[in-house]
């Protein structure tokens, strides 16, 4: 029991910390999206704060039954259908007046949110079988984001130095949407399994 109760320990401070980290910079990333005008920053810092809401989410959490958190993490894959839609929203505007963001700033903040996302996506992936659907939904989504981020740095530079358009930024906005869907969908089966499996009253350890 003893070693069961360490590792909740360990895993609530690993997830408090990436809610944290992923609250702090959806404000700076969200701060830059309206500044430059870039679709791709602003899903990805609707990114940010539903990572933040996932991590938060787990924590209370961890004391549930098996049940319990196996609906929580059917709910989770909802939350994770957010950016998609903030970004359908931002897209209508964004091609209603076609202008460029800024290239050099864009890829930066992409940079500073990848490195965000990779010591998350490292830490979690330590603890991402913990506690079943809930942590794989965090490990999902801080995964996603690192790749995404790598589209939103090759946006920037290519919107910088070869084509100050508006499509390198939409483009990798379609991409981070369809990241999302697909974590939404793995979150959703992995949740099914774990209800399937579990036993309702009893509680996780």
């Amino acid at each position: 029991m003893a070693d069961a109760g360490d590792r909740t320990g360990a895993l609530a401070r690993v997830v408090a910390l990436v809610a944290a980290l992923n609250l702090g910079y959806f404000t700076v990333e969200i701060s830059v999206a309206l500044a430059i005008g870039s679709v791709a920053l602003l899903a990805d810092s609707a990114d940010f704060l539903e990572d933040a809401a996932v991590n938060l989410l787990i924590l209370l959490g961890l004391s549930w039954s098996v049940r319990a958190r196996a609906r929580l993490g059917m709910v989770l894959a909802g939350v994770l259908l957010a950016p998609a839609l903030a970004f359908l929203w931002a897209l209508w505007g964004k091609l209603s007046a076609p202008v460029p963001p800024q290239g050099l700033v864009l890829g930066l903040t992409g940079m500073g949110a990848l490195a965000v996302n990779l010591g998350c996506a490292l830490m979690l992936a330590r603890v991402r079988r913990a506690s079943g659907s809930l942590t794989r939904a965090a490990f999902l989504s801080a995964r996603n984001d690192a790749a995404a981020n790598l589209g939103i740095i090759a946006a920037g530079l290519v919107t910088a130095f070869l084509w100050p358009s508006v499509w390198p930024d939409v483009v990798v906005g379609l991409a981070v949407a369809a990241l999302n869907l697909d974590a939404a969908a793995e979150v959703w089966q992995a949740a099914r399994e774990e209800g399937r499996d579990g036993e309702p009253d009893r509680a996780a350890p």
